[in-house]
């Protein structure tokens, strides 16, 4: 059953709440987000996107798009949570059910990059059957462009093949209260954004990261490093689980 609106922001402020509380024990700063500033909280409140075409990536060779795409594997666009989390990703679904892994993964990228290499790959090596984006959690710092990235996706993809989406959850521990509670508005905004997609398009299939974090308020904590990536092991393993039950559920 898809959250209502009320819902997903009475329970998105109740877990910007819970994280504000405790941000300031850790004052690390989130490597996703290197290229951001929050000098100016930016029209949205969580500052502005700087470059990110120099950031850490991790990107499949030649080789591994083709052999996934031949034999009807899943093709990933993502940003740091996934150069993060790909490899621990490719090994569970290999085990779970022999689905092979290609990925674009790239850190500090907006949905709108993870879109055009999609298209890229779509022209280059074509699709397989299953299409997994873990983009989103950049677009906190623009969230109305957000919604036509996702229609774009879908028409890259096609009628025929299933999108995947891994939902939003951010509320960087680095910053201050204020800019949490913009990151955690701007998040719940996102997903609202999917949830509207999903009605449009059969084909989309939304893995709520962000309601799996939100049900027990401690998961905040223990499970994301700096209120943005997962631990390691911990929500590495809780969040790729819940992206390989998605996946092997045709």
């Amino acid at each position: 059953m898809k959250p209502n609106r009320r819902q997903i922001f009475t329970v998105g402020a109740a877990a910007a709440a819970a994280t504000v509380a405790t941000s300031t024990q850790n004052a690390s700063a989130a490597a996703e987000f290197a290229a951001s500033t929050t000098s100016t909280t930016g029209p949205y409140g969580s500052g502005v996107l700087g470059s990110w075409t120099g950031a850490t990536r991790a990107i499949s060779t030649p080789a591994q798009i083709q052999r996934t795409r031949d034999t009807n594997g899943v093709f990933m666009f993502g940003d740091s949570i996934s150069v993060q989390d790909g490899k621990s990703l490719a090994i569970r679904l290999l085990n779970r059910d022999g689905s092979q892994l290609a990925v674009h993964n790239w850190s500090s990228r907006p949905t709108s990059g993870a879109v055009d290499a999609l298209q890229q790959w779509a022209s280059t090596y074509g699709l397989p059957r299953r299409i997994l984006m873990a983009s989103g959690s950049n677009d906190i710092f623009d969230p109305p462009k957000f919604a036509a990235q996702v229609a774009r996706a879908v028409s890259i993809v096609g009628q025929n093949r299933i999108l995947y989406w891994v939902n939003i959850q951010v509320v960087r521990k680095s910053v201050t209260s204020t800019v949490q509670l913009a990151d955690q508005r701007n998040s719940s905004w996102l997903n609202m954004q999917l949830y509207d997609a999903q009605e449009k398009y059969p084909n989309l299939r939304i893995v709520r990261w962000a309601e799996w974090l939100w049900v027990k308020p401690y998961r905040l904590l223990n499970y994301l490093r700096d209120g943005v990536h997962p631990t390691v092991p911990l929500g590495q393993d809780a969040r790729n689980e819940l992206i390989v039950q998605s996946l092997v559920q045709r």
